[in-house]
């Protein structure tokens, strides 16, 4: 059809339009592998139960070693840390989050490599411009909206308090 004849039924180039991609969506639906929810879900509960899991066991033996109930966090946190950081560059965590989604991404670990796999991708520019510019780029609005959802928290109440909402 000439840009003459498109220009007097401008519906019919709309309605080719519309069912082009009516059929490019159907194309793709039939070529997207089907989603397994359920298989997906339950790969998360288990992946992040054994992580959990595995920090219990790493504050067990904290707490065997000395540490009181009190301040046996802290230091197991910093295991669960060093530990995903140390599954990340020898390329190991990848495969654990391909499998669980987002059982291995919602603990502490899954911060620890999103931190660490950013500064691993930028190491070849160099260790201030490439890993300490570049290392929070992921991870750095999860802070930043952390922080500030708490803020908003904490002032609702501070507010709900002082204004006599008694306790939650």
């Amino acid at each position: 059809m000439s840009k003459k004849a498109e220009k007097a039924n401008p519906s019919s180039a709309a309605l080719r339009q519309q069912a082009a991609a009516q059929a490019y969506q159907n194309m793709q639906a039939q070529m997207q592998p089907p989603r397994h929810l359920l298989q997906g879900c339950l790969r998360a509960f288990l992946v992040g139960g054994l992580i959990c899991l595995l920090a219990q066991g790493v504050q067990e033996v904290l707490l065997r070693q000395g540490f009181n109930l009190e301040n046996v966090g802290a230091p197991t946190s910093a295991v669960m840390i060093m530990l995903a950081v140390a599954l990340t560059a020898a390329g190991v965590y990848d495969h654990i989050s391909q499998f669980a989604g987002a059982g291995s991404a919602v603990p502490i670990t899954g911060f620890a490599n999103s931190v660490c796999s950013a500064a691993l991708e930028y190491r070849s520019e160099g260790l201030v411009l490439g890993v300490g510019g570049n290392m929070f780029k992921v991870a750095g609005p999860v802070i930043v909206f952390g922080a500030a959802g708490a803020f908003v928290v904490s002032i609702a109440l501070a507010l709900w308090y002082t204004l006599g909402g008694g306790s939650i």
